[in-house]
């Protein structure tokens, strides 16, 4: 049987327009399963417990259940070729830290491109690095650990949390800004820089806020000064690195990705619904106990800040000539 033109075209036309209205429609629908949020560190610390609250307000505000995944590994490498291997439908999200930008300049042949492979979702929030040093370390305030360091090139060692963490970077970028030379020694996590810190096997450490304050309130560190643009408000008394290091800031971010290609109005939507989590004062008082900052943002923040914070830490890589390990 012979269809009119005008039919056909009419006909086609509906049936171009059925995957629309699929599409549409999921969306709208979404979530219609439980989602997996796959993180790329071990349970127990900062950054899966920021997933986790995450995760337990998302499963409140849309009614299906929001799973942490924990894919540790390869400074979060491992986690990350998970989320970008799986179907883009909203189901798998990523876990986003700034290890992911470091690592995307730190290491040569990865199996993807963070920046092409991971669409932005939504920021999380934040927190801050202090730098600390033994008690018995001669310089009680930045300007003299700077004054210090000056006149003792390469003498003084620092603890980091493995090549390329974020403490390494950090401290790379403080050495360049403040015209000093220090000696990196690298540990597998924080928590074992922190035991030779304290035994005086090396004096200072740019530590995690969460980590450092119960030192700190014990006596047994002392902070010399917080590396956020502006002091903060968990140690009000301690400046920030920027009040002697103009244009200084390194900070822990975290946010949620998606597999490229998961569809607009999914992450329009997740973006949306992040955002009100992170305004619920109850929210905002559980990450206030793991010295944490929750700083909602549109779209488009989030993805200037990913690629800001790409160039910067690339830089940084390439200026000290930092190698994974």
């Amino acid at each position: 049987m012979k269809i009119p033109r005008r039919q056909f075209l009419h006909l086609a036309a509906g049936a171009a327009a059925l995957p629309a209205v699929s599409r549409r429609a999921s969306a709208l629908d979404y979530p219609a399963r439980p989602v997996r949020i796959v993180v790329g560190f071990a349970a127990g610390g900062l950054a899966d417990t920021v997933a986790r609250v995450v995760a337990q307000q998302l499963s409140k505000q849309l009614g299906q259940s929001f799973i942490v995944e924990n894919r540790a590994g390869a400074g979060t490498n491992i986690a990350t070729e998970a989320a970008v291997r799986a179907s883009p439908d909203g189901y798998t999200l990523l876990h986003v830290t700034v290890s992911n930008v470091i690592n995307a300049t730190l290491y040569a042949n990865l199996p993807f491109n963070f920046m092409r492979d991971i669409a932005p979702v939504a920021h999380i929030g934040r927190t801050n690095l202090v730098i600390v040093v033994n008690p018995s370390f001669p310089a009680k305030t930045l300007p003299e650990f700077i004054a210090y360091a000056k006149a003792n090139p390469r003498k003084i060692n620092f603890a980091s949390a493995g090549a390329g963490s974020l403490s390494h970077v950090a401290a790379a970028l403080f050495a360049i800004m403040a015209g000093v030379e220090l000696v990196h020694v690298p540990y597998r996590g924080e928590a074992l820089g922190v035991t030779d810190l304290l035994a005086g096997q090396v004096p200072v450490m740019f530590q995690s806020a969460t980590g450092s304050l119960p030192y700190i309130r014990a006596g047994t560190l002392r902070p010399l000064s917080v590396t956020t643009a502006a002091r903060w408000d968990g140690l009000p008394d301690v400046p920030a690195v920027a009040e002697f290091v103009p244009g200084y800031e390194a900070t822990a971010w975290h946010g949620i990705g998606a597999p490229k290609g998961t569809p607009a109005d999914i992450v329009d939507r997740l973006n949306q619904e992040i955002n009100a989590a992170l305004a619920d004062p109850k929210m905002k008082a559980r990450f206030a106990d793991v010295a944490y900052t929750p700083v909602p943002m549109t779209l488009a923040d989030f993805e200037k800040l990913i690629a800001d914070e790409t160039d910067k830490w690339a830089k940084v890589i390439r200026a000290a000539n930092i190698q994974p390990e």
